[in-house]
């Protein structure tokens, strides 16, 4: 059982991973190679000028790695929510979580099969999102959305920022408490 399976690796789905497992929980990222960031140029990504798409989700997926994350390469085809725990299934295998976050970018055809409320998009080309609250929370308990899924623009720098807000959120309420991760340098 895991404590938090992220769904996409994209920006958002990585950044969520990465604090996900540098908190200790038990953190499954599933990647189905599709993310829209794979066609991206970035150039005004803070921290990394002139990165190319491909780059930054590989970057993105060796610091979850290095913190512990384990990722699949795999396709999630439904979510079935049953008393605390949330089955994650893919094409090839059943997964349990206690917490999922979608990071699906552009596509909300899992939120829509696993009963998810949706809305109309905000974005140009953006139809339809995951209805979320302020916190990431969806209408099912214990999955939550980051990133362009959840509404949020589709800069890379904006939506990395979501997971990892969205990632806090669940961390803190798995705690019981307020998540707070900051490394200091030493003297």
């Amino acid at each position: 059982m895991y404590d938090i399976v992220i769904i996409g690796a994209g920006p958002a789905g990585a950044s969520a991973a990465i604090y996900a497992a540098k908190s200790g929980k038990k953190t499954l990222l599933f990647d189905n190679d599709k993310s829209i960031t794979k066609k991206a140029l970035l150039r005004n990504h803070y921290g990394a000028p002139d990165i190319t798409g491909p780059d930054l989700v590989e970057t993105g997926k060796k610091q979850a790695a290095e913190f512990g994350a384990e990722i699949i390469q795999d396709t999630v085809i439904n979510l079935i929510q049953s008393d605390s725990v949330i089955q994650v299934k893919t094409e090839n295998q059943s997964y349990e979580a206690n917490h999922v976050i979608l990071a699906t970018g552009l596509s909300v055809d899992l939120a829509e099969k696993a009963g998810i409320a949706t809305k109309d998009g905000t974005e140009p080309r953006i139809k339809t999102v995951v209805d979320v609250d302020a916190s990431g929370k969806t209408s099912v308990p214990g999955i939550w959305a980051a990133g362009t899924v959840a509404g949020v623009s589709v800069h890379t720098i904006v939506t990395a920022g979501d997971g990892a807000k969205v990632a806090i959120n669940v961390i803190s309420e798995l705690n019981g408490a307020r998540y707070v991760d900051h490394d200091i340098l030493k003297a």
